[in-house]
Parts: C-alpha cells; sequence; structure tokens
C-alpha cells in the first residue's frame, strides 16, 4: 500500500484575495486620476490662451488686435526676447504680457534695446521682480480688485476713454515725468514714464482691458486702442520659459530656484521633526525586563496557528495538522510504536483489528488527500474525532 502524497502548500495569495485586499486602493487611486484630470481639463479650459492676441476665448486677446487691424495696426506675436529686441523701434509698440517672467539678464537686455528705441513698451502687471530694471524709480504697492474706476488724471488717452476696469498692482512713481490714472486709496493702477528724450513706458496693473470677454465693458476698448495704437506696429511679446536666452546668465543650482520663503518653512518643518521626536521618545519611558520564555497558553497558540492557516488558504497544513496528531494519539491505543505511527501499512491494519466492525475507509480517513474546501475541512476534525472516541471507548 501506497502513501498518499499531499498538494504542496502554497501561502501565496490567490486573485479573488488579492483583489479583496487592494480594490480600495485602487478605488480611491482611481477617484484621485479622475479628480486631478478633470480639474486639469477645467483649468486648462478657462486659461488657456492667457493674453495671447491669436486666441479667441474668453482670457485671450484676439478681439484687440482685429480691431487694431481695423485701424491700420498691425500685431506680430513674438516668443523670444531677440524677436522682441530686434522688433523694437520708433514706430513699434512693444507689449510684454509677464514681465516678472523674464530673468534679470533677460530683463537687462530688453531695457537696452527699448530706452533709446523712441517706442513703446507696455508692460502688462509688472511687480517688484522687474520694476527695477525695466521702469526704474517706479515703486509697486498691494495689488487691489478689478472694479470700474474713473480716470481722475489729465491724461488724454485715458480722459477719452473714461471709466474702465482697471486695478491690480498700484505704482508709485516720485519722477514728474510720470502721470498716473484710475487710482486706488491714492496710487494709479495705471502709469506712464516718458524721460525726456526717450520713448515712453506704460504700466498696466492688470490686463482685464485687453481680454475678449471684458473689451465691450466701460471704456476698456477705447482705453486699450489708444493705449497699443500711437504706432503702426504692435509686437506681442509673450515671454517663453524655453527661450535660449533665459539660460545666457550662468547655471542656477536647484537651491538657487527655491524661494527663499520655502527654505525658511523647510527648516521649520525639519525643527519641529526634531522635537517631535525628542517628545515621543521620552514617552516611550525605561525599558522593562521580561522573563523569557514567556507562557502562552494552548487555546491562544492553537487559535492563532489556525487564523494563520485560514488566511493564507492552507488547507493542507491544516488537514495534516489534524491527521497528524490523531494518527500520535492513536497509535499508543492500538499498539503501534510512535515510530511507526505514521506509517500507514502498520496504523490502518491496527485501528482495523481494533474497530473490526466499523466498516470505514481508515486509509483515507488518516492519510487521504486534502479537502476540496474549508466544510470538508470542517467534516475531517469531526471525524478524526469520532475515530479516536470509539478507539478509546471499544
Amino acid at each position: 500500500m501506497t502513501t498518499p502524497i499531499a498538494a504542496p502548500t502554497s501561502t501565496s495569495a490567490t486573485a479573488r484575495q488579492l483583489w479583496a485586499r487592494t480594490r480600495g486602493l485602487l478605488l480611491a487611486l482611481a477617484v484621485l486620476a479622475a479628480a486631478g484630470i478633470a480639474l486639469a481639463a477645467l483649468h486648462s479650459n478657462s486659461q488657456h490662451g492667457s493674453l495671447d492676441p491669436r486666441s479667441a476665448d474668453q482670457y485671450g486677446s484676439r478681439a484687440v488686435t482685429q480691431l487694431l487691424q481695423a485701424q491700420g495696426v498691425s500685431t506680430r506675436v513674438v516668443t523670444t526676447l531677440d524677436e522682441a529686441t530686434v522688433a523694437a523701434g520708433p514706430d513699434t509698440t512693444l507689449l510684454i504680457t509677464v514681465p516678472d517672467l523674464l530673468t534679470e539678464a533677460q530683463q537687462r537686455q530688453l531695457r537696452a534695446a527699448t530706452t533709446d528705441s523712441g517706442g513703446r513698451t507696455v508692460l502688462i502687471a509688472p511687480g517688484s521682480p522687474s520694476l527695477g530694471i525695466l521702469a526704474p524709480g517706479v515703486r509697486a504697492e498691494s495689488p487691489v480688485s478689478v472694479k470700474p474706476r474713473d480716470p481722475d488724471c489729465a491724461q488724454p488717452t485715458a480722459a477719452r476713454a473714461g471709466r474702465a476696469d482697471t486695478g491690480g498692482i498700484r505704482y508709485a512713481a516720485p519722477d514728474e515725468s510720470s502721470d498716473g490714472c484710475y487710482p486706488a486709496d491714492g496710487l494709479p493702477t495705471l502709469l506712464r514714464t516718458a524721460p525726456q528724450g526717450q520713448g515712453d513706458t506704460v504700466l498696466l496693473g492688470a490686463p482685464d482691458i485687453l481680454l475678449n470677454h471684458r473689451l465691450d465693458k466701460e471704456g476698456n476698448a477705447s482705453l486699450a486702442l489708444q493705449l497699443l495704437g500711437t504706432r503702426p506696429h504692435v509686437v506681442w511679446y509673450l515671454p517663453s520659459l524655453v527661450d535660449a536666452s533665459a539660460t545666457d546668465g550662468g547655471q542656477r543650482s536647484f537651491f538657487d530656484l527655491i524661494p527663499s520663503g520655502w527654505r525658511w518653512a523647510t527648516l521649520q518643518l525639519a525643527l519641529a521633526a526634531v522635537l517631535a521626536a525628542i517628545w515621543r521618545a521620552r514617552r516611550l519611558g525605561p525599558l522593562v525586563t521580561e522573563q523569557l520564555p514567556v507562557a502562552i497558553r494552548a487555546s491562544e497558540a492553537t487559535e492563532g496557528r489556525a487564523r494563520l492557516y485560514r488566511k493564507a488558504n492552507a488547507r493542507d497544513r491544516a488537514a495534516e495538522t489534524l491527521r497528524s496528531a490523531t494518527r500520535s494519539r492513536l497509535a499508543p491505543l492500538v499498539g503501534v510504536t510512535a515510530s511507526a505511527a505514521h506509517s500507514p501499512e502498520v496504523l490502518v491494519p491496527a485501528v482495523s483489528a481494533r474497530l473490526p466492525a466499523a466498516g470505514r475507509d481508515f486509509l483515507s480517513l488518516l492519510f487521504g488527500p486534502t479537502p476540496a474546501d474549508d466544510a470538508a475541512l470542517v467534516r475531517l476534525a469531526d471525524e478524526l474525532d469520532a475515530l479516536e472516541r470509539e478507539v478509546r471507548t471499544s
């Protein structure tokens, strides 16, 4: 009689178990991905082509260029500093949409090209990073909301346009050659500087008068046309981060690109983490010695082992453990030595001789295959218990 070979134990999780464990995480990741895509789509739809004279959406500026074209003023879009500086001249209005995006080297090069050009330079919402070079002597103050405002100045351009949607950054210029309009809290949101013997520079605190969806409000269209239509050509400069001139000022390290405020915040977070670690370490208290080995109740060890078997779906190991324990207990009862307790050729005939009228398949019960499911495993445990009781009472 040959001994049945038990199926190999597999502790790896099944596909169903893996799905049950990871479906919550996968669902959360899917929700986050969907939310990110939705937000990106909404953001891109609302900001696409911002201040781009080729864009017809609400934040574009195509309507302004069409009105300028109707008055005989041409518009040319450039995205590199070289194109912008070459185009500067007495018959050109150079509009810079994002002056603060330019590097210091780019700003100096642009200032050198426009200072004696005799043309007009229009800066859209320039802040402190660019004012010191592109508009020396002008100081940026805290911004205000954009809303219709009266010119409140003697500048002919603003007087003809009347009320317009202005606001944003406010400017202060002690230079007598500067005149400001559309003041908010005492400081202008539109400032024009005209040094003697040079062209003029116009600082606009907010770009709203150039946007498609606000061009027909108040005197926005009139103000925009008068600011950009004083020369026969408009060069619309859209600064780009891929412009090769942005790297001409020398290589900068990663830490040079981090704002100083973030550096201080990182230092504070690191200090807070160290203090939290010290605080938690002090709460642990001294180590407590414990005598080994630690006594654990048999029922707890059995239950824990059973839970591990169930978690690993190891019915083969569980069945073999039950059968092995039963064989070890039956062997001395039927006169079999401990060394032969797990030999089917010795144990099965001894049990059959002890229970001659049972009529059951003791070989399959004590050395059989792995139960097909949990219910079969429970039936096996019950049958083994019943067999052991019968042998003891026979």
